[in-house]
């Protein structure tokens, strides 16, 4: 049996029963996650754009804008939930497929997609959960097949996101098993996503999410009246590894499926770039450990290892593009002068008065990064000394942020998480939240979605 072949029966023939039990509650807790990050998106100006947009094209009300309770099309209801769970780099990240991380964000188009057509369809939390698994592990299994890293020309997000979305999508439409198969040839030509929009810090960075929740969808849309697509959308010769990998190792694909399932498992504690989650954590350990006060502070030394140095995805200097708010998250200087100056990190920290306080650009304006070789085994260890204007140097240094699989955050914080996100957006109430909190956390025996965005909706 072909490796396309495999995958796509196990996408139709595997049901809720069949996944353990951690399985289904990792995928809640991204759930969670990702529905606060995504309420909390309202905050990011630029963003609104996309949800102002997808308002004036209107359409068949088959899918919510959460949380504003617009009704629009399936496809164009994940997009610009997609877009609004990304806007403050806060939503999970990073698989670990057979021991090793590859970088991605796949839960900020799976579960917009996933919530989107269950919403279209009148599903519930069994088939919603159960589709979203089966896709996170697939566009997990792809990305790792692929031999992805950052460092590579073609975004992960857009690329490999979109499989994600048509098998979620594929799933919850009840595609047979040429349909499905279909679905992902119809996606191979819409496939798509620059580093670029990265490196620029362009508003493309976030539409790579929404772009492939909505191609999912519209891929197994199609193939579900009858529309055909490449037979061999992963190894043709004309695939997606001929596209996009100079190397490939195909046999993840199908190495224990259905026995591991594979996701994004990473959770951030702070809203920036997974690179600046050390040097921020460590900041803030200065500030607990020596009370550092940002007007005693004469230089910062920050020590990174040779592979955060030089990252694309992090900016060592202070230097905001266009958009403030994606610069300030990629911004190492930002960061540490955030945290050391107000002593913690809000999301409100990542809103345009906050980056442009001149107290913060002074204190970064003091901050200089070095490469320090690092064990292998610590490439995101970051030290910070900082030396006072009455000539002590106090340093503090953190091995590994907290988020990944051997120290994610405990169910309280995922709790505060969500809950501090909905008070930022200032969309839903405190009781609202907890409500949603306590369906989401049940998912499984919630009967009809849709009761769920009842509760997510924002008064008008």
């Amino acid at each position: 049996m072909k490796i396309i072949e495999q995958l796509v029966a196990h996408l139709v023939e595997t049901e809720f029963d069949a996944l353990p039990p951690k399985t289904v509650n990792d995928a809640k807790n991204r759930v969670i996650d990702t529905l606060g990050c995504l309420i909390a998106g309202t905050r990011a100006r630029d963003w609104i754009m996309m949800v102002d947009l997808v308002r004036d094209w209107g359409g068949k009300p088959e899918s919510t804008i959460l949380p504003y309770g617009d009704r629009v099309p399936a496809h164009n209801a994940a997009m610009a939930n997609s877009v609004l769970s990304s806007a403050f780099d806060f939503d999970p990240l990073g698989p670990f497929v057979e021991g090793l991380y590859y970088p991605c964000h796949i839960s900020s188009t799976t579960i917009p997609t996933a919530f989107a057509v269950a919403e279209q369809k009148g599903l519930g939390g069994k088939e919603l959960l159960t589709a979203l698994i089966l896709g996170d592990d697939i566009a997990a299994r792809v990305l790792a097949a692929s031999n992805y890293s950052a460092a590579s020309a073609w975004s992960s997000i857009g690329t490999v996101t979109i499989f994600g979305a048509t098998a979620t999508a594929g799933k919850l439409c009840g595609l047979e098993t040429h349909q499905m198969t279909n679905a992902f040839g119809i996606m191979l030509d819409q496939v798509a996503g620059s580093q670029g929009s990265l490196k620029e810090l362009t508003h493309g960075f976030k539409l790579q999410h929404g772009l492939a929740s909505r191609g999912g969808i519209l891929s197994a849309e199609l193939a579900s009246r009858g529309w055909t697509g490449v037979k061999e959308p992963l190894l043709g010769e004309y695939g997606y590894f001929s596209l996009y990998s100079q190397t490939s190792r195909p046999e993840v694909l199908t190495r224990d499926l259905g026995r591991t399932f594979y996701a994004d498992s990473t959770f951030k504690l702070f809203p920036c770039c997974l690179l600046n989650q050390a040097p921020t954590a460590c900041a803030l350990e200065l500030v607990q450990q020596h009370d550092v006060r940002a007007e005693d502070i004469a230089e910062i030394t920050v020590e990174v290892s040779p592979r955060v140095a030089s990252s694309s995805a992090i900016r060592p200097s202070l230097e905001f593009g266009e958009i403030l708010q994606i610069s300030a998250g990629f911004s190492l200087q930002y960061n540490v002068a955030n945290a050391l100056l107000r002593r913690g990190v809000t999301l409100e920290h990542f809103t345009d008065t906050f980056i442009q306080d001149p107290e913060v650009n002074r204190l970064a304006g003091k901050i200089r990064m070095r490469a320090t070789k690092t064990a292998p085994e610590k490439p995101l260890a970051v030290t910070i000394t900082v030396a006072t204007k009455r000539g002590e140097r106090l340093s503090a240094s953190v091995d590994m942020p907290r988020g990944g699989p051997q120290s994610q955050p405990t169910t309280e914080e995922m709790r505060q998480k969500f809950r501090a996100n909905v008070a930022f957006s200032q969309t839903i109430s405190a009781a609202q939240a907890e409500a949603v909190l306590t369906m989401l956390e049940k998912l499984e025996q919630v009967d009809d979605i849709r009761e769920i965005f009842g509760l997510m909706a924002a008064p008008h």
